[in-house]
């Protein structure tokens, strides 16, 4: 398509925060406590963060912008690298349609250009929202929505791209700028679905985050990119994409925004998404089990996602990203948690007896994309008797019963808890649900919380 990136600066430069609905509103309130309250506890339960921060710090730059849960602050890039990460390290953020994760990819970025330049709620929900748009259309327009079609890790590959957005609109770039930021961008994009289940995949959204917002920091400056790379030869879509790409679909940038429709799913358990399938069905089975030591066997029927195929996953990381894994866990304990995904927990006796019970049978018959899939589990008890169930998604998944803002206000307090106290917790969720009308010293006083300042 001629002049497709221009046409879509164009329309980016556009949009103000006056386009913002109430609906969209909401959203950006919801999508950054959720961000803010995973960060924080990603910042203890897993070790990634404290490495990110530690090579930050020693690294050094200027006192700009909060790096959650480590009690400094260092230049927008760092902080954003590193709060991303631990934004992302539980995979506990919304996922969204196609699969995607936004959050971790945007908010950093925005938050510490906030904190940097002085700036309000308002811009800064407005940006977030835009981040979140480029990134959603991106994906759509690729039309590899099937994990057997996807060659890269999506944050990784649309990421930078809407980071420079987002951060455009709080640099209030022009359009011939945001043409260069996403120039500069584009050659930043990409990330390897092999990393998935080590610390290195955290890495894949923070590093996103900040290379967009580094990108839109130059574009800003007068550094230039290819003003026309998404549809020049060799440029963004050639490269990542195919023929198929949709451009025209793209051209829908704006209201009422896509954290709208289709919106997004909030996560109630900390894992890859997939997973949160075979841990519904196995909270349901849990309940029609009187003792999970009578477990016999555990069959599972579920589409081909070999990167979630780990009988026996080698740290409590890994279990995050194992159909076999989670689904023990599930029918053993009725619950899954941030500990659920502790070394302790998956090295138990209890846990290794039951992973070996598990039979896993992937199947091209059942779609490879969230909207789609489901799984059926089916266990057998000690005696023969058989319970068996069909998910086809967890609550909160297109289509299915939202999660209540109730219902996520227990996920963020459990999140927030981990690192800060009843009266810091609860200041952080008064004025987070008023995002988009904090002053720049309300959103000061949030990182400053958030800091976790000894």
């Amino acid at each position: 398509m001629q002049q497709a990136t221009e046409k879509l600066c164009e329309r980016i430069v556009g949009i103000t925060d006056a386009d913002l609905t109430d609906d969209a509103i909401q959203r950006a309130r919801q999508l950054f406590l959720d961000g803010i309250a995973v960060a924080v506890a990603g910042t203890i339960q897993e070790e990634p963060p404290s490495i990110l921060a530690a090579h930050a710090r020693e690294m050094g730059g200027i006192e700009a912008s909060t790096v959650i849960g480590f009690d400094f602050k260092t230049n927008p890039v760092q902080a954003a690298y590193v709060n991303g990460s631990s934004m992302h390290v539980l995979d506990f953020e919304p996922m969204w349609s196609p699969a995607n994760h936004q959050v971790s990819t945007s908010l950093p970025a925005v938050l510490a250009l906030a904190e940097y330049r002085g700036m309000s709620g308002r811009d800064t929900a407005t940006a977030l929202v835009k981040g979140i748009e480029m990134m959603g259309w991106l994906r759509e327009a690729s039309r590899q929505i099937d994990i057997k079609l996807i060659r890269f890790h999506p944050p990784g590959m649309v990421g930078p791209v809407g980071a420079a957005v987002a951060a455009g609109h709080m640099l209030g770039l022009s359009v011939e700028q945001l043409r260069w930021a996403m120039g500069i961008a584009a050659s930043r994009c990409g990330s390897v679905l092999a990393n998935t289940g080590t610390m290195t995949k955290s890495t894949h959204c923070g590093l996103a985050c900040s290379l967009g917002l580094d990108a839109a920091m130059l574009a800003a400056r007068g550094f230039t990119g290819n003003a026309d790379v998404l549809e020049t030869h060799r440029g963004y879509v050639e490269m990542f994409f195919d023929e198929n790409f949709d451009y025209e679909g793209m051209m829908k940038f704006g209201p009422p925004f896509r954290v709208v429709t289709p919106g997004y799913a909030i996560k109630m358990f900390p894992s890859q998404f997939a997973t949160h399938f075979v841990i519904t069905a196995g909270l349901e089975l849990h309940q029609k089990i009187d003792d999970p030591s009578r477990i016999k066997a555990i069959r599972l029927t579920t589409p081909v996602m070999e990167y979630i195929n780990r009988p026996k996953p080698l740290t409590g990381l890994a279990g995050k990203f194992s159909w076999q894994y989670t689904s023990s866990c599930a029918l053993l304990d009725g619950k899954i948690t941030m500990d659920t995904f502790e070394d302790e927990k998956r090295f138990s006796l209890e846990v290794e007896a039951m992973l070996d019970k598990v039979e896993l049978n992937m199947t091209d018959n059942i779609p490879g994309f969230f909207e789609e899939m489901y799984v059926e589990m089916e266990v057998e008890l000690d005696d023969g008797s058989v319970v068996s169930t069909r998910c086809d998604g967890p609550r909160g998944k297109w289509g299915k019963p939202p999660i209540s803002i109730d219902e996520h206000l227990v996920k963020v307090r459990d999140c927030l808890s981990t690192r800060l106290s009843e009266r810091d917790r609860e200041r952080v969720i008064e004025l987070g649900s008023n995002f988009e009308a904090l002053s720049s010293d309300e959103i000061g006083e949030v990182m400053n919380i958030v800091r976790c300042a000894a």
